[in-house]
């Protein structure tokens, strides 16, 4: 009888692709960015087999169920085979890409700092055309 093989939860995320690094993923995993079936883990969780995976990637959501397990980073078409994202997810994502869409480009780039020296100064040429 074979064992399935053990992988950390770091390490598969990192051979899935969903990060460049495993620190990223780790970082990732601390930060509560990643959640293993709705609760936050650890680095060293041990990845099961139809585990559910919450992953935010800056504005973006992912909940994927794990497929399968390795601990080596392959090729993309390879890695996508490690997890399926669930349909509810990729709606998701997709009506916020919409609505992000929808308010234009630099919507999410709003800025709530003051304004430095070289934009004070359009500010007031830009007064005083009108």
């Amino acid at each position: 009888m074979t064992e399935a093989p053990k992988v950390r939860l770091d390490k598969w995320l990192w051979a899935a692709r969903f990060f460049k690094t495993r620190s990223l993923a780790k970082q990732a995993i601390d930060g509560g960015k990643v959640h293993y079936n709705g609760e936050r883990c650890k680095v060293s969780k041990e990845v099961e087999l139809g585990a559910t995976l919450t992953i935010r990637q800056g504005w973006d959501a992912k909940t994927v169920e794990v497929q399968a397990l390795s601990d080596q980073r392959r090729g993309a078409p390879e890695a996508q085979l490690l997890y399926r994202e669930t349909e509810d997810s990729i709606k998701q994502r997709e009506a916020r890409a919409a609505q992000r869409k929808a308010f234009g480009p630099g919507a999410d780039l709003v800025s709530r700092e003051r304004p430095n020296k070289k934009q004070r100064r359009q500010i007031h040429r830009f007064k005083q055309q009108t």
